[in-house]
């Protein structure tokens, strides 16, 4: 794994975990951080050895947002150098998540706003610290929500409460979060890390092949009709069912055991 400034990846089998790692500023990007997420995002899609990964922060936030206290970049000129940011920079991220061929999970550990949230919801699965939240700020200072949440949030929550959220600024507990759908499961703050590791290591032990297709055929689902839909599933089930993995599942099915999965 390579070396990063902002961002710290571990490997706990075929899991990896990639958290935001500025603590001291509640894991807000800056510069580094946007462009370093980028690549470890790519490092850790494009590792076959790896079947899931985790996506948190290190400390007590997941991440606040952007930095707005950052002076270590000259600030975007006006809108146009907003745009170019967000273009550039967040979107890559966001969809280096959304576009993986792997699973990944967002393990909340506690405040997640702003652009963070976008990077939370792109990820497969949630889960979330009981006392942490979601947020988000940007109608408060004159701001439109960005990083996808206008496309995210909805296709989770329906239009009218994604926003509510965004127009009152509502502070989403993991529990409400659960219940609307947004989140998977609340887990204990106490050891929130390692719940969230074996939530990802169950996940591991299932069949790589059928988690890749399937994320595949929930994202060609959501843009495509009923009908088309179907003869996805079945050009994908066709390359299951000639799979080494799939013939080692039958026979561990019939000899009583666990499929030891080779992910081809």
């Amino acid at each position: 794994m390579s070396d990063y400034d902002s961002i710290l990846i571990e490997r706990e089998g075929r899991v990896a975990r990639v958290s935001f790692n500025r603590p001291d500023k509640l894991n807000s990007f800056n510069g580094t951080m946007r462009r370093e997420f980028v690549r470890a995002a790519q490092e850790v899609n494009a590792d076959n050895d790896i079947w899931v990964v985790v996506l948190t922060g290190e400390g007590r936030a997941f991440g606040a947002g952007a930095d707005l206290s950052d002076t270590s970049e000259p600030m975007p000129n006006g809108g146009e150098g907003v745009e170019d940011q967000l273009n550039a920079e967040y979107k890559p991220g966001v969809l280096a998540i959304h576009h993986a061929r792997k699973p990944w999970i967002a393990a909340v550990n506690g405040p997640c706003a702003g652009i963070s949230y976008s990077y939370a919801m792109a990820c497969d699965l949630m889960v979330m610290a009981e006392s942490s939240y979601l947020f988000q700020p940007f109608v408060g200072i004159g701001l439109v929500p960005d990083g996808g949440a206008t496309w995210l949030l909805p296709n989770f929550v329906g239009a009218k409460r994604a926003f509510e959220l965004m127009a009152f600024g509502e502070k989403l507990s993991a529990e409400k979060a659960v219940e609307w759908g947004l989140a998977n499961r609340v887990l204990p703050d106490a050891n929130f890390s390692s719940q969230s590791m074996s939530f990802a290591q169950e996940l591991a032990n299932r069949s790589p092949l059928g988690l890749r297709y399937t994320k595949e055929s929930l994202a060609f689902a959501a843009s495509h009709n009923l009908a088309d839909t179907i003869s996805k599933e079945a050009a994908l089930q066709a390359f299951c069912i000639g799979s080494d993995d799939s013939k080692e599942a039958i026979k561990a099915f019939f000899q009583k055991r666990q499929p030891e999965w080779q992910g081809k």
